[in-house]
């Protein structure tokens, strides 16, 4: 029989006294200790500001309009021509790298 450990992190709280009592309610109500409540609880929580944080949600309409600008993008305007035209000037072609440095300041 194989056994598999399972790498477990250790988190510790202080907390003041009503927030434990608090915790230690609402975990007897869920028939759960404290420390699963709490776990559950912050797992919950840290999914969804991770999910907040990296996912964008866009109405129908708005994901239309998103789908078509990358089907059909806009012609280039000046700005984007003139950074192509500095991209192009800063690259060396011989090790395709791009030249970093800064440009000098214009007077």
């Amino acid at each position: 029989m194989s056994h598999t450990t399972i790498e477990r992190g250790r988190i510790t709280a202080r907390v003041p006294l009503r927030v434990q009592e608090t915790l230690e309610l609402a975990a007897s109500l869920v028939g759960s200790t404290v420390n699963q409540f709490v776990v559950q609880s912050s797992l919950r929580e840290a999914e969804r500001v991770i999910e907040q944080e990296q996912v964008i949600r866009l109405s129908e309409r708005d994901a239309r309009a998103f789908l078509d600008a990358i089907d059909n993008p806009p012609p280039p305007n000046p700005k984007l021509l003139a950074a192509l035209a500095d991209y192009a000037a800063r690259r060396d072609d011989q090790i395709g790298t791009i030249d970093w440095s800064p440009r000098p300041k214009r007077v």
